[in-house]
């Protein structure tokens, strides 16, 4: 009808506006293929400023890759060159940056987006081999503006990795993460991140003293997630210390697993020293040592039922799910 004016006269800020809220399966796949005006706006920084790369599947057999792949005339589907294309595409103003879990990332992939994203304040740390894990600390100093970390896994070098977010992220106010949560490891977050806004530890084995350090430690803290935690009970003085806090989610908490094994003895998130070369290799799984005997000689055996599927593989749980409860509302 003539004098209705067509989407592709519309002003390119004004598409770009628009577009930033699209996913970046729509601004890759689908956009693009619409018109020259559309191409210019889906090429805007402001469109690339939230990298969200969870939303996507890169497993090689997937829609997307295969699309991907067929529309960009590709030989083959790479991870890195997507994140080259994406990072690239934000000019270096990303702000969000979250890395696919299962499959794809790798640690050459977290030192490019070092490099080429210093202006990151949200950050969802990729599942990384053991051996990378010393390296963790010294990149995320880099990102003076971080004001938010998410880990699937406790890393080895989590003590150094605080000390580096004091001393370099002055902005910063959220960790999540899960794992055995040491003395150690509280005192790293008491001394080094006393003024942290928001902190989840769910589906982690932390005893009692050490959550009651954290809480007496972080005296600005406005969330705590300890949900479906092992090593302590939400009891009446528990609740009493946490009283100050806005948000103090602990449902499904207990001092013991189902195999009602002596904590001391058997950490339910405890590392195989004994596990085979292949998972050795990988991200560390979180697994609860109880001793068994075969043929008469005690050996190691897993026994985690309290923790899920996706855990027992390393894996944790998608951030996106209701178990893990995070957010950084309030």
């Amino acid at each position: 009808m003539e004098g209705r004016r067509r989407w592709e006269d519309m002003e390119v800020d004004c598409l770009a506006h628009i577009f930033r809220r699209l996913s970046l399966e729509d601004l890759t796949l689908r956009v693009p293929f619409v018109c020259k005006a559309w191409v210019r706006a889906a090429m805007d920084p402001l469109c690339w400023r939230s990298l969200n790369l969870r939303d996507l599947d890169f497993m090689p057999w997937s829609n997307f890759t295969k699309t991907f792949t067929a529309q960009y005339a590709l030989r083959r589907f790479s991870f890195s060159g997507f994140l080259k294309l994406a990072v690239a595409r934000s000019h270096g103003g990303a702000v969000e940056l979250k890395f696919p879990l299962p499959f794809g990332a790798s640690f050459r992939d977290l030192v490019y987006a070092s490099h080429e994203c210093p202006r990151l304040k949200s950050l969802a740390l990729p599942n990384l081999l053991r051996a990378d894990e010393p390296q963790i600390p010294e990149l995320v100093g880099k990102w003076k503006e971080l004001e938010t970390l998410e880990m699937e896994s406790k890393p080895s070098s989590f003590s150094e990795m605080v000390r580096e977010i004091s001393l370099n992220c002055d902005s910063f106010s959220g960790l999540r993460m899960w794992g055995s949560i040491k003395k150690k490891d509280v005192s790293a977050i008491a001394d080094c991140l006393p003024r942290i806004k928001h902190l989840s530890l769910s589906k982690s084995y932390i005893p009692k003293e050490q959550l009651v350090e954290i809480i007496n430690g972080c005296r600005e803290l406005e969330t705590l997630r300890v949900n479906k935690c092992i090593g302590f009970e939400a009891d009446e003085e528990v609740v009493r210390r946490a009283s100050g806090i806005k948000t103090f989610e602990h449902e499904g908490c207990k001092l013991f697993d189902e195999s009602d094994c002596d904590m001391d003895e058997c950490d339910p998130l405890y590392v195989h020293e004994e596990m085979a070369p292949s998972a050795r290799s990988g991200a560390s799984a979180p697994r609860c040592a109880a001793s068994a005997s075969r043929g008469g000689a005690p050996v190691r055996v897993s026994r985690d039922a309290s923790f899920p599927s996706a855990a027992r593989r390393g894996v944790g749980c998608p951030s996106s799910s209701p178990a893990c409860g995070w957010t950084f509302s309030g």
